[in-house]
């Protein structure tokens, strides 16, 4: 399987658990444990999250693979789940207390960002409270913590809201919080429109990578230190993210070598040599290709 497939059946697979189609869940995983390649080194994630749904959801039951769950109307299955999630809650007084403590006692990511899902269709008066204590009860994963942050934005929440990264207590305000990916600032929209110009000619399928790849650094990297760099509003910071970004994809795709086109591309010279360098070192430990203290 192409890492371009495989990443589109990943984000097919979030979306369908966020919507509860659990028997497509269970059939999309089924065919990925089929598959060789690059799919084979999510085998055991894949493995485990079919097993916890098998046990948690038996009645849905999954049947051969054949992409059609892919081509369902992804509106109408978000207005379904909110039709069922506001009917479940509106029979049950405890279903919303009962979300919040399963997703204070999980601690794996995938079933987080199940909870927060469905938390993002209800309404009630100690949800705002309880996530904004679980986010500085411990520290989540990056990813995690970014969609909980959404999710108190669209229910209205405002002010700081505090969490843990790194040992290190972050705040960001909750208006501020982007809902997709437009609604960052222009200086981080600009690094994939930097990338594109550049990569046009010599490498047409980098475009893709760094659209997906971007999308998620900034979301791991927002309310830290690093997200201040990325959204300074000069050229030079898009350039030079740009131009890391562009690097650190080549090297994935093609193998180590000289950076020195990427460098004349982008006008990385003088004092953003410097930053550049920054940028792909923190490009390669979110990809646990470095650790923080190396």
């Amino acid at each position: 399987m192409f890492p371009k497939t495989l990443d589109y059946y990943q984000i097919q697979l979030t979306r369908m658990l966020e919507t509860e189609r659990y028997a497509d869940a269970k059939s999309l995983l089924n065919f990925l444990l089929q598959c060789g390649g690059e799919a084979e080194r999510h085998h055991t994630e894949w493995e485990a999250l079919l097993g916890w749904l098998e046990a948690a959801f038996p009645e849905a039951e999954g049947g051969d693979f054949t992409g059609e769950a892919l081509m369902e109307d992804e509106e109408d299955a978000e207005d379904a789940l909110r039709q069922r999630l506001a009917d479940r809650s509106g029979q049950d007084a405890d279903y919303i207390p009962r979300l919040l403590t399963n997703l204070s006692e999980t601690d794996d990511p995938e079933q987080q960002l199940l909870i927060l899902g469905q938390l993002n269709y209800l309404e009630h008066p100690e949800l705002e409270g309880a996530v904004r204590k679980w986010l500085l009860d411990a520290e989540r994963h990056a990813v995690v913590q970014f969609r909980a942050l959404q999710m108190l934005r669209r229910q209205g929440a405002s002010g700081p809201i505090y969490m843990l990264r790194e040992g290190e207590l972050l705040s960001v305000e909750a208006e501020a919080t982007p809902l997709q990916f437009d609604d960052f600032p222009p200086a981080v929209l600009n690094v994939l429109d930097r990338v594109r110009q550049a990569a046009e000619v010599s490498d047409p399928t980098l475009s893709y990578f760094a659209e997906e790849m971007w999308k998620e650094c900034v979301q791991v990297a927002y309310g830290t230190p690093v997200f201040r760099l990325m959204m300074e509003d000069e050229d030079s910071s898009s350039d030079t993210w740009a131009a890391a970004l562009h690097q650190f994809l080549t090297e994935k795709l093609h193998g180590i070598q000289s950076d020195e086109w990427v460098r004349e591309q982008y006008g990385i010279t003088g004092d953003l040599r410097f930053r550049y360098e920054q940028a792909l070192r923190w490009l390669r430990m979110y990809a646990g290709e470095l650790n923080a203290d190396s």
